[in-house]
């Protein structure tokens, strides 16, 4: 059942989507022509693709702590490195688009709540290398593997936390003053994202932009987007189908966009 709705969820996403030609807000326009269709070769995507296409063929096994949903593809606790590195990670396409908005946007404070083998966390923390990335990755063996991919990297401005997210998550942003760009990539269930959500909706501001990964996975996590673009604090929100993008521009009405990518 949950593969038909996603199924039926591509479709619809592909009926609806709209291209830079049909989109009136300027700052939506600016948004797809300047980083959506970017086409730039950033040297930064050579670095960690290639560390990716590595650990493709790492075969060292590890045991799996999950907290969320799980995988849908690669079911049970031990698991080779290859196959997290395959079913875990964002695709290149989706991952460059990070890089591309963190590089747009410049935030001084990033979150990430998931970071896996810490693929997506390079592409985040590389775009603005002033920027402080904190990521918070709920199994400690993974999270040993994430710190050796940063190392790797020579990635010095990401600070990984390992733990729960429902209780390492309040602690985190009360240490911040603002939060200024986040990516929720975890747990991929209904009421856990919305509490994160709203949890980090505390520290948000004017510019801030939040990134809701896999935002038509399931029942659940499409009804969480849909209360997410609902809220009365989101102005401008954008379904790219793989992804969901929230802003908070008290400048711009509210809308909700189904944008082709």
């Amino acid at each position: 059942m949950q593969q038909l709705n996603f199924i039926r969820d591509y479709f619809k996403y592909r009926f609806l989507s709209r291209t830079k030609y049909d989109i009136h807000p300027p700052f939506l326009f600016d948004l797809v022509t300047k980083v959506f269709e970017d086409k730039k070769k950033y040297p930064d995507y050579v670095k960690i693709e290639n560390l990716k296409r590595e650990l493709l063929k790492d075969e060292r096994k590890i045991e799996v702590q999950d907290f969320g949903a799980g995988s849908s593809v690669d079911k049970g606790n031990l698991k080779a490195v290859s196959r997290i590195a395959k079913y875990s990670s964002k695709p290149k396409k989706y991952a460059r688009l990070l890089y591309r908005l963190v590089n747009y946007f410049k935030p001084d404070t990033i979150l990430e709540l998931g970071t896996s083998l810490g693929f997506s966390t390079a592409y985040l923390a590389m775009a603005n290398e002033e920027a402080n990335v904190i990521t918070i990755e709920g199994c400690p063996n993974i999270s040993d593997l994430a710190i050796e991919n940063f190392q790797k990297l020579s990635i010095d401005n990401i600070n990984m936390i390992t733990g729960n997210f429902d209780e390492i998550l309040p602690d985190v942003l009360n240490s911040l003053e603002l939060l200024d760009f986040a990516f929720i990539d975890g747990n991929h269930r209904k009421e856990p994202t919305i509490k994160y959500f709203e949890q980090c909706l505390e520290k948000a501001h004017n510019d801030s932009v939040f990134i809701f990964d896999d935002i038509h996975w399931s029942e659940g996590m499409t009804e969480a987007w849909e209360y997410i673009c609902n809220h009365p604090s989101v102005t401008l929100s954008v379904d790219i189908f793989a992804m969901g993008l929230i802003f908070f521009k008290k400048e711009l009405s509210k809308e909700h966009f189904v944008v082709k990518y």
